[in-house]
């Protein structure tokens, strides 16, 4: 009896085991807010007093983040408007506009002896400066008496946040134990980690915005982050000498590469540009008719039609075989890839991050790299196509296997099935509408790259909107992102079916 008692333990024991301090206040507050569907009012004298440190300690980051921007923000609006010195601008344009009128004036004195012509420009310049000046010094008495205007914003202001604090404290720490009850993992704040961290943080932020904003220039060091230039330099040349290393070395590899994309990509050129126009249009609208039904067939036909009257055809001919081969290398790069990152956890750890940085870099930073060992043209743009858009496919690929049941694939193994059965007849069939997504994805962002591959010399459509941006050719840049659009709606049903009519 006593065992199964410490194997459940009661609410009160969990909500003392997750609060650590003040447990009695907290099973009743907690008690008072699940008892009612609606929002209950309570409210947490401690939280409204130490704010967002409270909330940093009970580890309700999202929430101690907020409030210590609007609280910092009231305690600096209190400081310059009681002792900051909010009149600093002002009389620093007062004293430049002083040193002026003073040079002004040597001026007109020499004027006066040498220069007699001169003399009434002075006077209209000194005149000029000193009424500037009196703007300034008016400028300056507005200020001063706008402080305390300033002071009793920052007052009320952080007198509501303390009130809205103290009110939110005990719902928000509620749900937080709501979530630590279903998953253990989640830290329930209180430890000396959190203690430390948040008093740290907010102390950091709330001093140095105060310094900053209330006396500007009492700490010289942050106005400017301390830095030198033989730093940057240094850096650009070590940067330098490793491409020009790897440039060298692996230019073997490099060639290959690039044999491998060019033999993909002549042929897709061969195959959409060389041959006859009707024959493509034949083979493109029964092959969308097939896949999406006869409706997208009619809208293709349409499309295409559309880009072979404005002159298009040819330029969208290349831009597909150059979309062409990013996607077939991307997809029978990352389909394989995500299968075997499916089933190995760590290997897809610590290619993830490599990932997360291919998708959230700007194509025009990795395009330098890119550049440095492939030159520039088409074979440059593929790479770079592939770099932007070839993780969709992985991602979903591993999605999708991971979400295939438990169940079927135990019901399968107990009736002797192997690992490559499993996987053709199980998992795959399963995991194809993710798989599908991010094939679409893959190709859709691979389309995304036309216009800034065509930067690079890789011509088609993008090419015709570039020259557009250039010369301000709105029309033909309007046709040909047209033309960028109906290309990418084509694929999207060739791609995703009927399920997308």
């Amino acid at each position: 009896m006593e065992n199964k008692q410490n194997n459940n333990p009661s609410r009160s024991e969990l909500i003392t085991d997750f609060v650590k301090t003040n447990p009695t206040y907290y099973i009743e507050k907690f008690q008072q807010i699940g008892s009612k569907p609606s929002f209950s009012f309570s409210f947490n004298f401690y939280a409204a007093i130490l704010g967002p440190i409270w909330f940093g300690m009970r580890n309700i980051w999202n929430w101690a983040l907020t409030f210590l921007i609007i609280e910092t923000f009231s305690v600096v609006q209190i400081i310059r408007g009681m002792f900051g010195n909010i009149t600093a601008d002002a009389i620093q344009k007062i004293e430049q506009v002083q040193s002026t009128i003073a040079f002004r004036n040597k001026q007109l004195e020499a004027a006066i002896t040498n220069n007699p012509d001169k003399v009434d420009v002075y006077k209209r310049n000194i005149k000029s400066l000193e009424d500037a000046m009196q703007g300034y010094i008016d400028e300056v008495s507005r200020i001063e008496a706008s402080a305390i205007w300033i002071t009793t914003l920052g007052i009320v202001l952080l007198i509501l946040i303390k009130i809205v604090q103290g009110i939110l404290a005990n719902s928000k720490l509620e749900k937080r134990y709501s979530e630590w009850l279903s998953d253990k993992t989640i830290s329930p704040g209180m430890q000396t980690k959190n203690y430390i961290l948040s008093t740290i943080f907010t102390s950091v932020v709330m001093f140095f915005s105060v310094v900053h904003y209330s006396f500007p220039g009492l700490i010289v060091i942050m106005n400017e982050f301390p830095t030198h230039p033989d730093i940057r330099l240094t850096s650009i040349a070590w940067v330098e000498k490793i491409f020009n290393y790897a440039v060298l070395k692996g230019d073997a590899l490099f060639t290959a590469i690039t044999i491998g994309i060019r033999s993909v990509l002549d042929f897709l050129e061969l195959l959409f540009v060389k041959t006859p126009w009707i024959v493509i249009i034949t083979a493109i609208v029964t092959l969308t008719g097939l896949s999406a039904g006869p409706r997208a067939a009619i809208y293709s036909a349409g499309f295409l039609c559309y880009m072979g009257f404005l002159g298009f055809w040819v330029k969208a001919m290349t831009t597909l075989a150059l979309l062409g081969t990013a996607a077939i290398l991307s997809i029978a790069i990352g389909i394989p890839l995500g299968i075997f990152c499916a089933r190995r956890q760590r290997f897809y750890s610590m290619i993830r991050p490599i990932m997360d940085f291919m998708q959230t870099m700007p194509a025009f930073v990795f395009m330098i790299p890119v550049i440095a060992f492939f030159g520039t043209g088409k074979v440059a743009a593929v790479i770079i196509t592939m770099i932007f858009g070839g993780t969709p496919v992985v991602r979903l690929t591993v999605l999708g296997l991971r979400g295939v049941p438990e169940t079927i694939r135990e019901a399968a193994i107990a009736y002797g099935a192997s690992k490559w059965y499993l996987l053709r007849k199980v998992d795959l069939p399963l995991a194809t509408p993710s798989i599908l997504a991010g094939v679409n994805q893959t190709v859709m962002l691979s389309l995304a790259m036309v216009v800034v591959a065509s930067l690079i010399g890789a011509k088609g459509l993008g090419q015709d909107v570039l020259e557009a941006l250039q010369y301000a050719n709105v029309g033909q840049g309007i046709l040909a992102g047209v033309a960028i659009l109906f290309v990418a709606l084509i694929l999207d049903r060739v791609v995703q079916g009927k399920k997308r009519v």
